[in-house]
């Protein structure tokens, strides 16, 4: 057996709950929860008070770095990042650990530190990540694109620099499986921007930057920033919906084939060449894709060069995705009805104001994909086999308990969630995700318990 479902390698962060939660693993079904990953963690004792006169020092939390660091190893040395935990008390005092792994059908996250979105088709991803860019006619470059003053510029701005050769440019393209625009071949035959041409030397690359306007990656680093290099938890990517304005510069979309991400704004946002830009854009122009937003981009200049001559660094943004009619937030059935439109994609109900919402307004909706409903807030769950194109669904416990009994929860769903509100113990609520993923033949979570006196040596453990 792994490690991780040894009690001795939990035994001293099973000291630390035992002893800062006393009270509430004494109470009737009292439980604590939490997750440990290789990065962060989950631990009930508090923050020491520093020494008056000096800061917080390692050796303060020494006994909680321990705790942590002994159930990190076992995790390194299964190869996982990460392991959920449930401790309670058992009738004779002893320490009852339960190891979860939740399987590669739960995404981390949620409300419960073991039940994220329920992954219920393999590899699927929500509507928005499957977009693919619209084709509008007669999208150019933009006057001010102009490779030979760019080079011309960049050669006065740094003229110690070495530049890419054919071959390497050509080696890139091959790499990408796209053509290189001329701007951005000229910016390289100037500078191929790696590191190992500066011999350590941080002025060289600032200078660089500067030159050019933002960090800029080597010619090997250059990446297509399609929507896979934005990945998003599908308990917010499928509340997102992908919307372009008639005169949008920018396509509003999670990532596209046509974008060409070359540097970085030194804040993390990325810059990139779009080839494949809004209605009212251009060929070619400079977007910043955003590190906080999953959908979207915002425009930075025309052209390269006109973002490197004229040292653009302002950008606008079309802010026109999570908006109605393509989004609607109701809480009463006068929102339900006002929400019904043909455009609808994604559908939230919740902070119900008077009598509970149904559904039927917006049953047979085309384009509708996506309900999360607060719990108790849903006149009649069952109205939720009307709703056939559903790809993602979130609900509260009761009213999931409602459509497993009934066999009515949609086929068509890719994902779902169980929203837990309150205090809940957390095993009913893994039971009800087994039964969800059970359904679609996914692999279940599975739960390891343990049980052992921290006082002594014995232990018993078996899995669930």
């Amino acid at each position: 057996m792994s490690s991780i479902h040894d009690f001795a390698t939990w035994e001293p962060l099973l000291r630390l709950v035992r002893d800062s939660r006393a009270e509430q693993l004494a109470a009737p079904g009292g439980c604590f929860t939490g997750q440990i990953g290789l990065g962060s963690w989950t631990l009930p004792a508090q923050q020491p008070r520093p020494v008056p006169g000096r800061g917080l020092q390692v050796a303060d939390m020494q006994d909680q770095f321990t705790a942590v660091e002994r159930v990190q190893a076992a995790l390194r040395a299964d190869g996982a990042s990460s392991v959920s935990y449930m401790v309670e008390t058992a009738p004779d005092g002893k320490a009852v650990l339960h190891v979860i792994d939740a399987g590669p059908a739960v995404e981390h996250g949620g409300r419960s530190p073991f039940v994220g979105a329920l992954l219920l088709v393999e590899g699927a991803v929500p509507e928005p990540w499957r977009r693919l860019p619209e084709e509008f006619p007669g999208a150019a470059p933009a006057p001010s694109a102009d490779p030979a003053l760019l080079e011309r510029i960049l050669h006065e701005r740094l003229p110690d620099t070495i530049g890419a050769t054919e071959e390497e440019i050509a080696a890139a393209e091959a790499r990408l499986g796209v053509t290189l625009p001329d701007e951005l071949k000229a910016l390289y035959r100037v500078t191929r921007a790696r590191w190992q041409d500066w011999s350590g030397d941080y002025a060289a690359q600032e200078r660089v930057s500067k030159a050019v306007g933002c960090e800029l990656f080597p010619l090997d680093g250059l990446y297509i920033a399609d929507a896979r290099s934005r990945p998003c938890p599908w308990q917010f990517a499928a509340k997102d919906a992908v919307v372009t304005a008639p005169d949008a510069a920018v396509q509003g979309l999670v990532g596209s084939p046509g974008w060409i991400a070359f540097g970085d704004s030194g804040g993390g946002d990325r810059l990139a060449l779009d080839l494949t830009p809004g209605p009212g854009g251009h060929a070619g122009q400079v977007i910043m894709i955003d590190h906080e937003r999953s959908i979207g981009a915002a425009l930075r200049a025309d052209s390269l060069t006109d973002m490197v001559v004229n040292h653009r660094d302002d950008w606008r943004s079309d802010d026109d995705w999570n908006r109605p009619p393509v989004v609607a937030q109701v809480s009463s059935p006068g929102d339900m009805v006002a929400a019904a439109r043909p455009e609808l994609e994604v559908l939230r109900i919740g902070g119900r104001k008077g009598e509970p919402v149904g559904l039927a307004p917006v049953a047979g909706l085309p384009r509708l994909r996506t309900l999360t409903v607060s719990p108790g807030t849903l006149a009649d769950p069952l109205e939720i086999a009307g709703l056939t194109g559903l790809e993602y669904l979130s609900l509260g416990p009761e009213e999931w308990r409602v459509l497993l009994n009934a066999g009515a929860v949609p086929r068509s769903l890719s994902a779902a969630a169980i929203d837990v509100q309150g205090e809940q113990h957390p095993l009913p609520v893994l039971d009800l995700a087994n039964e969800l993923l059970a359904l679609c033949d996914r692999p279940l979570i599975t739960r390891t318990v343990l049980e052992g006196d921290l006082d002594t040596d014995r232990t018993v453990g078996g899995t669930r």
